[in-house]
């Protein structure tokens, strides 16, 4: 078996596996071969990969001896050409990048796409959307303490008293808990909003206020993403958020539903009372963002408000996020490889039947199916 490491476009600092990740391949008979420059981005040079055991090859052979390709990013169209049959494994993004799904299916691709991973206990080593939130939470803090142009934590000088900062997290899913436990490190009085009151516990647990909205939707099994609302919700979530909004000095939003929109949750009059000097980061801004003015991979000033738009703040901590993201990989493909180094593609297996998009000439996941029509 020959596993296969492609080098991501230029905007991308991550990779799908580094040096450390080869001996566990080496335990289930597989071989790896690298694109030259495939880990430069995230500090891991071609010699450590031949030093623990990778071929050094072009792109090309890549695409062509691999058994199975691994990476972050779709293929572009070029590569797309060559891989017919192969198996392809990466964060696809597949409710958005359908078409691209499709043009593999067409070329007999078999294709798991690990945001599609569900979401269960036993998914969680696996876990790509995590293990990244994790990171992106974290770093949303810091670049958001070194945007506010005032102190975090509380202090009491000589020179007179300083009031903590006050910040509000919108979603508690894995980032916006990260975000909390970051915050509360800083020494910020932190409030949460989340529609699912489940959450509700784990965010005391951390020391933050959970802002209670009534009478929203279940979203118990929605895979730690937000989900649509009634109007009737939507209202009073408004009018609840925008009492926060006023107060907080930093705003972080994470609210995100696969393959939709990411819903608007702070609005143009919301912004217009917040303070000077205030910072809004946004991270679903690849998403369309939850503000009435986030661009991704901007940073917008709206009546002295930093709204930032970053959907890639895991890409901020390349070795890390390499680190954990490779994890995962190699967790999900001991489902698809024997201990002989043989590719076993079982799809009564329910993680590897949810996270396939496209198997022997079809698509087989139903909502990419009615995307692409």
């Amino acid at each position: 078996m020959i596993i296969g490491l492609l080098k991501e476009p230029s905007f991308e600092t991550r990779t799908s596996l580094l040096p450390e990740h080869i001996s566990l391949l080496k335990k289930l008979n597989a071989d790896l071969i690298v694109e030259s420059g495939a880990g430069e981005r995230a500090f891991a040079t071609d010699s450590k990969y031949q030093e623990s055991g990778a071929s050094i090859v072009t792109r090309d052979e890549v695409l062509q001896k691999a058994d199975i390709i691994v990476t972050i990013n779709p293929l572009n169209d070029a590569d797309t050409i060559v891989v017919k049959g192969k198996v392809l494994v990466g964060f696809f993004q597949s409710l958005f990048n359908y078409q691209a799904i499709s043009s593999w299916s067409k070329n007999n691709c078999t294709v798991f796409s690990m945001d599609m991973l569900p979401r269960t206990t036993r998914a969680q080593s696996m876990d790509v959307l995590s293990s990244q939130a994790n990171i992106a939470g974290y770093k949303a803090v810091l670049l958001a303490a070194n945007l506010y142009p005032k102190y975090f934590p509380m202090f009491m000088t000589a020179a007179g008293s300083i009031a903590p900062a006050k910040m509000l997290i919108l979603g508690a899913g894995v980032a916006g808990l990260q975000a909390i436990a970051t915050g509360k490190r800083l020494g910020a009085v932190i409030e949460v909003f989340d529609t699912r009151p489940a959450v509700k516990e784990e965010v005391m647990s951390l020391g933050a206020k959970f802002v209670e909205v009534e009478g929203a939707a279940d979203a118990s099994k929605a895979g730690g993403y937000a989900v649509e609302q009634s109007e009737e919700f939507i209202q009073r979530q408004k009018a609840k958020i925008a009492e926060s909004v006023a107060k907080a000095d930093i705003v972080i939003t994470t609210a995100q539903i696969p393959g939709k929109k990411a819903p608007i949750l702070i609005t143009k009059e919301m912004i217009e009372q917040m303070k000077n000097g205030s910072v809004i980061i946004d991270l679903a801004a690849s998403t369309g963002g939850n503000t009435d003015f986030t661009k991704n991979n901007e940073t917008v000033v709206v009546n002295g408000v930093s709204i930032v738009g970053n959907s890639s703040l895991a890409g901020s901590m390349p070795s890390d996020a390499s680190k954990l993201y490779g994890k995962n990989i190699l967790n999900f493909l001991q489902l698809i490889i024997t201990k002989e180094g043989q590719l076993n593609l079982n799809f009564e297996d329910d993680l590897v039947l949810g996270t396939c998009v496209a198997h022997n000439g079809e698509v087989t996941n139903e909502r990419v199916k009615q995307l692409i029509g």
